[in-house]
């Protein structure tokens, strides 16, 4: 019977990661085609913001920081597979910060793989944000680095679980103990 309750419990933090990975994920994927759209319709000629910060309209046939130009004819398989395996990923997350951060490398990698297939540029992307000394880029390459960003600091950042939260046996919540940097924090070390 417990393990069933642990079952179940397991089941519906996955579902909520999913639900969170999504959610993230057509927020960026609205943020980023909306932002595209503007700077393909609006976007004529370079506009100086502030300090660095600018906006200049440029097609990109590379991966990001414009590395690898012209392989966009490999790019859209291998960005499936990519949003194949964070999606494995995100299926796992055992932690909000996780989900979110799988969330917006998803967000970012499907907005990007929209600008190849669907935009008529050669398979190129559409990058309009541009800094001094820094590779033009757009709203979904910023979301991709945040993500990877979060999921780094979410695997170096150890977790204490307060006693609530732990199940009767003493393990995490869901038994998910590989998800903890530190695993005899929730045992009270």
């Amino acid at each position: 019977m417990q393990e069933r309750r642990v079952v179940a419990t397991l089941i519906r933090a996955r579902h909520r990661a999913l639900w969170l990975t999504a959610a993230v994920a057509a927020a960026v994927i609205g943020a980023d085609q909306a932002t595209t759209s503007w700077a393909l319709a609006d976007l004529h000629h370079r506009v100086h913001l502030v300090g660095p910060l600018g906006l200049a309209l440029q097609y990109n046939s590379g991966t990001a920081f414009s590395l690898l130009e012209g392989a966009g004819d490999w790019l859209v398989p291998l960005v499936v597979v990519v949003l194949v395996g964070v999606g494995w990923l995100a299926w796992h997350a055992g932690r909000t910060l996780l989900a979110v951060a799988y969330g917006l490398v998803m967000g970012g990698a499907i907005g990007n793989l929209a600008d190849r297939v669907l935009r008529g540029h050669h398979g190129d992307v559409v990058d309009f944000v541009t800094l001094s000394h820094w590779p033009t880029f757009n709203v979904a390459d910023a979301c991709i680095t945040a993500g990877v960003v979060l999921a780094a600091l979410a695997m170096v950042i150890p977790i204490r679980l307060s006693p609530a939260s732990q199940d009767r046996r003493g393990s995490p919540p869901g038994g998910r103990e590989h998800d903890l940097h530190d695993a005899g924090a929730w045992r009270g070390r």
